[in-house]
């Protein structure tokens, strides 16, 4: 007969969700990675936070020119 699966304890719950926010898993040649997770702001990608909400003087302080647009044109 198989032997039955225990109960996590909160602190083994607790750490196991810690890893998942901090880590993803990836396959690299058909097997599976752990890796960090990249950088976010408030859940999104940092490059595009930058461009959501940088304006020009900083883009241009920062040589982000890739970044500006010009809202100008008719």
């Amino acid at each position: 007969m198989a032997k039955h699966k225990r109960k996590l304890t909160a602190a083994e719950k607790a750490e196991r969700k810690r890893r998942q926010k901090e880590y993803m898993t990836i396959f690299i040649n058909g097997k599976q990675k752990r890796v960090k997770r990249p950088p976010t702001i408030d859940g999104m990608d940092v490059d595009e936070f930058i461009r959501r909400n940088a304006d020009p003087i900083w883009l241009h302080q920062n040589a982000m020119w890739e970044y500006m647009t010009d809202d100008e044109e008719p």
